[in-house]
């Protein structure tokens, strides 16, 4: 089927609390699938990966941002934009290392946790929301900026926040391209 010349083409949005059941869903047929956390946890890693690599496409486009010219520009970047486009959200940034390359994603509400009351005791390990690290992996990868991405603290699992630790695996020197 055609569209129609100079028709803006429609955009599908599912409801949050559809999307947070489902999400909620999927973590819980990974549980039965998997007897381990780490398998659950990297299933999570890898499925966010896959989204993150298509997922910044739609974010450059949607969002005409600039190139950003450091790390800290690329975490406010993440933070300001890409969490509040996505999910909603603004998370605070903050840097954890005199080099520059470490940063802390703090999130006052997580919505991906709305249905969510704790963790099953036998489940202390599983780390329910990775599938955010691997989508801010798979972007960042996608834009040539290596990084190291993980829970460093989780209201789940009893934290007083709930923290995601992005560590850029390059110097900020390495990225910069010579000419001869």
């Amino acid at each position: 089927m055609s569209r129609s010349p100079g028709r803006k083409q429609e955009e599908h949005k599912i409801s949050r609390e559809l999307f947070v059941l489902t999400y909620g869903a999927l973590v819980a047929q990974l549980c039965k699938d998997y007897e381990k956390d780490e398998d659950v946890n990297a299933c999570l890693d890898r499925m966010g990966y896959s989204i993150g690599i298509r997922l910044i496409d739609d974010f450059l486009a949607r969002s005409a941002v600039k190139k950003c010219r450091s790390y800290s520009e690329t975490a406010d970047m993440i933070a300001q934009v890409a969490f509040k486009m996505y999910l909603g959200i603004t998370p605070s940034v903050s840097c954890n290392s005199p080099a520059g390359n470490e940063f802390s994603l703090i999130l006052d509400k997580n919505p991906l946790v709305d249905f969510v009351e704790e963790l099953p005791a036998e489940r202390a390990s599983l780390c329910y929301c990775n599938i955010l690290c691997g989508v801010i992996r798979g972007a960042l990868e996608m834009v040539h900026l290596a990084a190291e991405v993980s829970f460093l603290q989780d209201r789940l699992k009893g934290d007083a926040v709930t923290e995601i630790g992005i560590t850029f695996l390059r110097k900020p020197e390495d990225r910069k391209h010579r000419r001869n």
